[in-house]
């Protein structure tokens, strides 16, 4: 998927196949048609899995999840109506088209509402575009309990240390959908994600309590069969948990600062939400104005490809059927595009960019990287300073720029980790940090769609004891 051959129930587990949402969407846009619509848009969806989770050997849960929907968008002139119904009969759905249509006729008119251009959609071969999205796993609730308990297991034998655990799980998950608008767009796919993850405790007595510290890991692929092994999971999560043994503050004082590539996938989403239309029409981004100027370190470039493979945020086309294509988001620091919808494009007189739903696989390199430079270059690089392994809280303000995170992980001295640090916050401010940026490792991560390596930051406040 995707591709013109319907998913039956017997090889994905759907109840439904691609012919019968076809026949849905042209029947949504045939009602539309006939209550005096002058646009409509429709995507039916469905998605089953099974998520089951145990903790110190035993099931605790086994979740099993099937969900369906329609929605349907129906265009009175500029006057726009929504409405949805996970029933797919045929009065439900005249139901909810006729819902559409009514709220259509008594909204407010809005000069940027509408279906993207025709001109802009996907039709043809890049439409049915197969991206290889699409693993199911044939998985049952024993099946899933024992990779849990193997990776569990995993974690709690490394280390007399790891006392505890809060738990495993495995999640299956598939679904399909299938979309098409009045002006001849038609097209959809099916995608999978599967998981893995543990999180296990360790524990240390001491006079004062136990020093307690937890800590977790997981693989997330679209097909099981390249999911990490559940015993590998298991021990990196545990050394993980473990290396935290012991931590304490850290002075208040102003240093570099390395971000764990996991970290660091959360700068690059800070920088695609301020440069994503609604934050710019609404003019509440600290990136305003910002192309064709530098908000980057002139060492850093950002790309985007929606057409890789397996890809985890990975498609032909966007949420509203306009065509994705790779492009290069910053070039040697300087912005080169936005990431707009037609809806956002018309609210700031621009072209929409495909990125209704999104951005698709980001990748962020810097020019200076070399092959060689691992965890263990970068921290020489940092030589002295915070590496940030964990971040908690939401302490970003996207009009500003202000950052204030609370944070965890390893004070590093000659570029060496020295001990573990936690109970501190980080603080500065997203324009000056990402003008900051002085050196990306090569030990990339994907997490999401974003694939990033660790960032070294020159400068940060650090609040401690």
């Amino acid at each position: 998927m995707p591709s013109t051959t319907s998913p039956s129930s017997s090889s994905t587990g759907f109840a439904y196949s691609r012919a019968d949402f076809q026949q849905l969407v042209d029947d949504a846009l045939k009602l539309a048609d006939s209550l005096g619509a002058t646009d409509a848009g429709a995507e039916v969806s469905e998605g089953v899995g099974l998520s089951v989770s145990v903790r110190k050997g035993e099931i605790e849960n086994v979740e099993r999840n099937r969900d369906k929907s329609i929605g349907v968008s129906v265009y009175v002139g500029q006057r726009r109506g929504n409405a949805s119904t996970s029933d797919f009969s045929p009065a439900a759905l005249e139901q909810t088209v006729r819902a559409a249509h009514d709220i259509a006729r008594f909204t407010a008119e809005d000069p940027a509402a509408g279906l993207p251009d025709t001109a802009d959609l996907a039709f043809g071969d890049i439409a049915t575009l197969d991206l290889d999205l699409f693993h199911p796993w044939d998985i049952d609730a024993e099946g899933a309990a024992d990779l849990a308990r193997r990776c569990e297991r995993a974690a709690l034998s490394v280390d007399k240390r790891i006392t505890n655990s809060e738990g495993a799980g495995v999640s299956a998950q598939q679904s399909h959908f299938f979309a098409g608008n009045s002006r001849g767009f038609r097209g959809g796919y099916a995608s999978s994600r599967h998981s893995l993850s543990v999180a296990p405790i360790a524990s240390l007595p001491g006079r004062n309590g136990d020093d307690m510290q937890r800590d977790a890991w997981y693989s997330s692929m679209r097909s099981a069969t390249e999911l990490a092994p559940p015993e590998a999971v298991g021990r990196y999560a545990a050394e993980r948990a473990l290396s935290r043994l012991k931590a304490r503050k850290v002075k208040t004082c102003e240093v570099p600062v390395l971000f764990e590539s996991t970290v660091a996938a959360g700068l690059l989403g800070a920088y695609v939400q301020a440069v994503s239309g609604g934050a710019l029409y609404r003019k509440s981004s600290f990136l305003l104005d910002s192309l064709g100027k530098r908000v980057l370190s002139r060492h850093i470039d950002i790309n985007e490809d929606p057409h890789v493979r397996r890809g985890k945020s990975s498609s032909p086309f966007d949420d509203e059927g306009v065509v994705t294509r790779a492009r290069e988001v910053v070039k040697g620091g300087v912005a080169q595009g936005y990431f707009l919808s037609s809806y956002s494009a018309r609210k700031l007189g621009m072209h929409t960019t495909g990125h209704a739903g999104g951005s698709q696989n980001l990748t962020l390199t810097s020019r200076l990287t070399h092959p060689g430079d691992d965890l263990a270059a970068m921290l020489r690089k940092l030589d002295r300073g915070l590496f940030v392994i964990e971040l908690m809280g939401q302490g970003v303000n996207q009009v500003t720029g202000d950052y204030s995170r609370g944070a965890a992980g390893f004070w590093v001295e000659r570029g060496r980790i020295a001990y573990p640090v936690h109970e501190i916050t980080i603080a500065g401010n997203l324009k000056q940090m990402f003008q900051n940026i002085s050196a990306v490792g090569a030990d990339a991560y994907t997490m999401g769609g974003k694939t990033i390596g660790s960032v070294l930051i020159d400068s940060m406040k650090i609040a401690g004891s």
